[in-house]
C-alpha cells in the first residue's frame, strides 16, 4: 500500500468512526460492527468495515459503510467521463453513509467520499476523487435546507468561490429520477472524477466535505425529531421512500460500480431502508403538506 493509500484510507476509517460514535449518542443505541474480507479467489479483492444501527429511537436503520478493493478490470460505472480508463487495473475505497430516520418529520441523509485510482496500460497510476451529500426530506422546511446547504458552501470555499455553485447543479442533476421527472429531496454536494486541484489538493477538499456531514445533518435531527406525528405522516414517509429505493437501484452509478466489480451486497445495499410502500397513481390534497413536499422542496432552487 503507497503512503497516499494509507493515508487516505486513515482518514475515512476515522472519519466512520466519528460519525458512528456521535451518531450512537444521538440515538442512544448502538452501531453493530461487521469486518469482512472478500475470499480468496475473486476477481475483486479487498476488505471494508459495515457499520449499522437498525430499530433505534431515532434512527430505523442508520448505515455507514468503509471499503477498500482492488480489481483487475475498471468497470463501466467508473469511466464514464474517462473511457481511457476503461478495463484498467483500479483501486477504490471510500465511506458511504444512508440514515433512514423514524420521525418523518427527520429528513434522510446520505454521504460519500471516496478514492479511485488505476493504472492504464503502459501508463502512470491516475488517482481521482468524488463524493459530497445530500438531503431527502419528507415535509419540507426551508431553514433546514438552507442550513444543510450553507453548510455545504462553507466546506467548499476555501477550495475556490465556484465549488459550491458548480457541486450544487451537478447534484441537482445527478439525483434526479429521470423516470418520474422529479428530484429526488433538496439536494446538496455531488462531485466525480475530481483531481483539478492536485492529489493533495483534491484530498484536502475531500476531507473538508466529510468533516462538515455532522455540522450539516444533526442540528436538523435535533429540531425535528420530537415534532409529533401519526399514521398519515407514516404512510407518507414510506410512499416517499419508495422514490428512494429507485433511485439507488436503477440510477445510482456508486450501487452499479459494487454490483458490477463483484462487491458484497450486503454492504452495497445497506442504503435500503427497512420499511417501504408504493402506491398506484397517489394524489395529495392540494396545498396539503404533503403536496407542498412536490411544488416547493422537489424543485431546483437556490437555498444559499
Amino acid at each position: 500500500m503507497s503512503k497516499q493509500t494509507q493515508r487516505v484510507r486513515d482518514y475515512l476509517t476515522g472519519l466512520q468512526d466519528r460519525i458512528t460514535s456521535t451518531v450512537a449518542v444521538v440515538d442512544g443505541g448502538r452501531f453493530v460492527v461487521d469486518r469482512w474480507k472478500k475470499p480468496a479467489g475473486e476477481s475483486l479483492q479487498g476488505q471494508g468495515i459495515t457499520q449499522i444501527l437498525e430499530g433505534g429511537v431515532v434512527f430505523e436503520r442508520a448505515g455507514c459503510g468503509f471499503s477498500h478493493v482492488t480489481g483487475p478490470r475498471l468497470p463501466p460505472s467508473a469511466t464514464q467521463h474517462r473511457p481511457e480508463l476503461s478495463g484498467a487495473p483500479f483501486e477504490a475505497m471510500g465511506v458511504s453513509l444512508v440514515f433512514h430516520p423514524r420521525n418523518p418529520y427527520v429528513p434522510t441523509v446520505h454521504m460519500n467520499v471516496r478514492m479511485i485510482a488505476a493504472t492504464p496500460k503502459g501508463g502512470e497510476p491516475v488517482c481521482w476523487f468524488g463524493g459530497g451529500m445530500d438531503l431527502t426530506p419528507y415535509y419540507g422546511f426551508e431553514d433546514d435546507a438552507v442550513h444543510f446547504h450553507n453548510t455545504c458552501k462553507t466546506a467548499l470555499d476555501p477550495f475556490g468561490i465556484d465549488k459550491y455553485p458548480r457541486f450544487k447543479k451537478w447534484c441537482d442533476e445527478y439525483f434526479y429520477l429521470k423516470h418520474r421527472d422529479e428530484q429526488r429531496g433538496v439536494g446538496g454536494v455531488f462531485f466525480d472524477d475530481f483531481s483539478e486541484l492536485g492529489v493533495d489538493g483534491s484530498f484536502a477538499m475531500l476531507r473538508s466535505v466529510g468533516d462538515a456531514f455532522l455540522d450539516a445533518y444533526l442540528p436538523i435531527v435535533a429540531r425535528r425529531q420530537g415534532t409529533p406525528y401519526g399514521e398519515r405522516e407514516r404512510d407518507f414517509q414510506l410512499y416517499r421512500r419508495g422514490r428512494y429505493v429507485e433511485f439507488n437501484l436503477v440510477w445510482d452509478r456508486g450501487t452499479h460500480f459494487g454490483l458490477q466489480s463483484g462487491g458484497r451486497s450486503e454492504s452495497i445495499l445497506l442504503s435500503m431502508p427497512p420499511l417501504v410502500s408504493w402506491s398506484y397513481q397517489r394524489k395529495d390534497a392540494k396545498a396539503s403538506p404533503e403536496a407542498r413536499l412536490h411544488t416547493h422542496f422537489l424543485v431546483r432552487k437556490d437555498w444559499v
